[in-house]
């Protein structure tokens, strides 16, 4: 399995709705210095549109090859820490992309952390159904196996503050290589 070290390389963090990829993502970047993006934002840019509206008058299937398209794209740049949506490990092909063009990290949260995390929230199309809770155990079973299967690391997100994510994932780096140690000392947290 091997691991991008470049100090160009990107990190793409994978994982369901409410795993904390955006506000992980944002801390990662700026520990490392890094350009943050994440992929919905630049959906909503792209279209013009909410994620919840492109569902509501496109469907999801539409969403999906928008999420592809965002994906192929942002794969091909460098130096990125780029938030994924949940449903992006659905597509073969940005599975793919996601592996050789960065490092894939996992964020893995409980199924009572991710409910607890987005109970409030009503701009997540696929929650918006009378047994969330259900629906984040199907996505789970569903999505769980491709988001292991793409991974190069796996940080659990369930207790732990934002600030100690963080420091774990910048450690499994520098255990794969990548120069953490340069990048951070100019930006701590």
């Amino acid at each position: 399995m091997a691991i991008m070290s470049t100090p160009h390389a990107n990190i793409f963090l994978v994982g369901l709705m409410g795993s904390g990829k955006t506000t992980i993502g944002r801390a990662l970047a700026k520990r490392l210095n890094m350009q943050f993006v994440d992929a919905d934002h630049e959906i909503e840019s792209r279209t013009g549109a909410s994620i919840t509206l492109i569902f509501e008058i496109e469907g999801e299937a539409s969403f999906r090859q928008r999420e592809a398209d965002v994906i192929r794209d942002l794969t091909q740049q460098q130096g990125m820490v780029l938030a994924t949506g949940g449903g992006a490990i659905l597509n073969e092909e940005s599975r793919r992309r996601l592996r050789e063009h960065g490092t894939v990290v996992y964020l893995r949260a409980s199924v009572s952390s991710l409910v607890q995390r987005t109970s409030h929230d009503r701009n997540r199309p696929l929650l918006q159904t009378a047994d969330p809770r259900a629906r984040i155990e199907a996505l789970m079973q569903e999505r769980a196996p491709l988001y292991e299967e793409v991974a190069h690391i796996t940080v659990e997100t369930g207790r732990p503050n934002v600030q100690t994510v963080v420091q774990t994932i910048l450690s499994q780096l520098e255990l794969a290589g990548w120069p953490v140690a340069a990048a951070t000392s100019t930006n701590p947290l």
